[in-house]
């Protein structure tokens, strides 16, 4: 097609020819422009299903932090310090990503073919042979984000090594190999590439932040779990040997505790306990004893438990006391929370007189039922502002014993707040975070693990109309709204419409507002 003169028909089929393979290699580019673009929409799903499930683990680790401290103490206060820092660069990462795509017309947003340029992410990060201010913060918070997970996990924990080995692979931004020269990293990754790959590079970043901050929880959660494992609770019991049977008030508790282990197929072949042979067994295996209590004062228990192993006799000495008191004159009564009940709520009561079995004690007041447990009640008060108990007793000769009544204030409980991810008050997040986020609602310094329910807000956004929702996540109106809102912006929820669960027909008090600085 190159050589000697040509017919003007051959020019023709050359001419064509040349056509032909340009629009094939435009073609082919398209589809690899919505390939990435497929790609890059699969990696944000994942995220957000990443965020999701990482939420779900701090839930349940905070609830075991709170019932737990001990154990789940520092483990929930790393994994906190994680979830911070790693939401810190994924925000940051989501913020480069929408400055990117609002360089193009909204309806081109999900147009990946329209997103063949590479000068939205050239300008974006470089300006001649450096880095715009935007390319250098972005490499420091990567950094920040490095260093930021080292300094948390200890630099002298080993357990951390492999997950430290691993952010170091998943965020090196030390310069590449190129043709035998060394290149940025940022130029290597950024630099040229059509705006579709750019963003779909960008996704990966945020998807390594969460695999990061899964890895870390998954250490954490599984190191505990593990200490827990080793030792069943059906076959271990903490027991309290007191060094004397009864004690003076104010005086000092000393004593020790041992782990005894149930062993139901282990029977002694004979119990003796004060002179007396038993044979009673529980399901567990423990042996079951029953006397006529002595004097007042202390009394001794002794016996001993006889075993055969290898054929012989094995005799384990029973030496221990018991302390006999008078008959009890008053009642024991305590709020196992407070010295107050509240409205709305199942209140712990702790009902007791000493020396008289539970089934024997009679207590009364409006709102109080038995629950499960020796001397366990709850009280729901009504309305007024005391509710009065009256207790009374009957020992085992028959004599009858009535308590002083005593009086309990009665308090509505106090108004809750407004929340995102734990947090109340005035707090700054991303636009596409507070999108996507979910609205509850918390109470404060309360002494109840209530579970709320809400059921509908309303937001503002400045310079647009309130927007009721229904729910507790941002309806379509509410995003619409929220799209016209700019960094530093904000953004009021108020009016949040929250309910008790399983008591529904409490009306709590108005809901807390919460404010939301918008951070891009």
């Amino acid at each position: 097609m190159a050589g000697g003169k040509q017919s003007a028909r051959q020019k023709m089929i050359n001419l064509m020819y040349l056509v032909f393979i340009a629009m094939l290699a435009l073609n082919m580019g398209k589809k690899v422009l919505s390939s990435f673009g497929y790609l890059n929409q699969k990696i944000e799903t994942a995220n957000e299903k990443s965020i999701s499930d990482v939420e779900s683990t701090l839930e349940g680790l905070s609830v075991k932090a709170s019932e737990q401290p001990e154990k789940y103490g520092i483990i929930n206060d790393k994994a906190i310090q994680i979830h911070d820092l790693s939401m810190a660069l994924f925000g940051h990462v989501q913020g480069v990503k929408d400055t990117l795509l609002n360089t193009l017309a909204p309806e081109l947003h999900h147009d990946y073919e329209s997103m063949d340029t590479e000068t939205a992410g050239d300008e974006y990060f470089f300006t001649g042979e450096k880095f715009t201010k935007n390319g250098e913060l972005f490499i420091s918070k990567i950094n920040e984000f490095k260093e930021g997970v080292k300094t948390i996990l200890g630099e002298e924990s080993k357990e951390y090594a492999e997950i430290k080995t691993d952010v170091e692979k998943r965020f090196d931004i030390s310069d590449q190999e190129v043709e035998g020269a060394k290149q940025p990293w940022l130029r290597n990754r950024y630099e040229g590439f059509p705006l579709v790959a750019t963003l779909t590079n960008l996704s990966v970043i945020q998807s390594d932040v969460k695999a990061t901050e899964k890895d870390i929880l998954a250490v954490l959660m599984g190191k505990q779990l593990t200490a827990d494992a080793s030792i069943s609770q059906k076959t271990y019991r903490a027991i309290v040997l007191p060094s004397k049977p009864a004690y003076f008030a104010g005086e000092q508790f000393e004593g020790s505790i041992v782990l005894g282990k149930y062993d139901a197929s282990l029977q002694p072949d004979r119990l003796t306990v004060n002179g007396k042979n038993y044979t009673g067994r529980d399901d567990k295996g423990a042996a079951l004893v029953k006397f006529k209590t002595g004097s007042v004062g202390e009394n001794k228990i002794i016996g001993e438990f006889v075993f055969q192993q290898d054929g012989k006799p094995v005799v384990i000495p029973i030496n221990s006391t018991y302390l006999v008191v008078n008959k009890p004159n008053s009642a024991v009564v305590s709020a196992d929370k407070m010295n107050v009940v509240y409205r709305g709520v199942q209140n712990p009561i702790t009902i007791s007189i000493p020396g008289i079995a539970d089934s024997d004690v009679k207590a009364s007041a409006t709102g109080l039922k038995k629950a499960s447990g020796i001397g366990k009640y709850t009280l729901s008060p009504g309305k007024g502002k005391e509710v009065v108990i009256n207790v009374s007793g009957k020992t085992p000769d028959g004599t009858v014993i009535k308590s002083p009544p005593v009086t309990f204030r009665i308090k509505d409980i106090p108004p809750p707040a407004a929340s995102i991810r734990k947090q109340i008050g005035s707090i700054r997040m991303p636009k596409s975070s507070l999108a996507k986020s979910v609205i509850d609602a918390a109470l404060i310094d309360f002494d109840f693990d209530l579970k709320l329910k809400v059921s509908g807000f309303k937001i503002k956004v400045p310079g647009q109309s309130t927007v009721v929702v229904n729910g507790t996540r941002l309806d379509a109106r509410a995003q619409k709204a929220l799209t016209r809102a700019r960094r530093g912006d904000v953004i009021s929820i108020f009016d949040v419409k929250a309910s008790i669960i399983g008591n529904s027909s409490y009306r709590l008090k108005g809901v807390l507002p919460l404010s939301v600085e918008l951070t891009n």
